[in-house]
């Protein structure tokens, strides 16, 4: 993760989800959503393709659903940092996604206040190292 701007690659099978995020990122100067996936196997080819600093993964997508990604991305890239967004307000949901490598939870009920402290909170260990 680079100090200046966050690229961040937002999967999410939902247009009007992954629109409503998208334009949320675009609301911080510097943070650039570095590209969009449609669903899981969509999210692994566009990580391998741009690197993005962070992935927001919805956690039910089709293909391959958020927690199979996660695990993948993990695995081929320890560092990168993944936040889960998920309309499921479940502490299961949670472990099964800390479980998978994630750095945070978003619920989607919440994304708009929650969304960017998530990534700050990310982001603010990688900037003072």
């Amino acid at each position: 993760m680079n100090l200046g701007t966050l690229r961040v690659l937002v999967a999410d099978d939902n247009d009007s989800v992954r629109r409503t995020i998208c334009q949320i990122l675009q609301s911080q100067s510097d943070i650039q959503v570095a590209c969009e996936a449609v669903d899981g196997a969509d999210a692994v080819a566009k990580a391998r393709e741009h690197s993005p600093d962070i992935v927001l993964l919805d956690v039910t997508m089709p293909i391959m659903n958020g927690l199979e990604v996660a695990r993948i991305l993990k695995e081929e890239f320890p560092s990168m940092q993944i936040v889960m967004v998920s309309q499921h307000d479940s502490r299961g949901f949670q472990w099964a996604a800390l479980a998978a490598g994630v750095s945070g939870y978003v619920v989607k009920s919440n994304v708009a206040i929650d969304l960017i402290p998530e990534l700050r909170k990310i982001q603010q260990p990688r900037r003072s190292a």
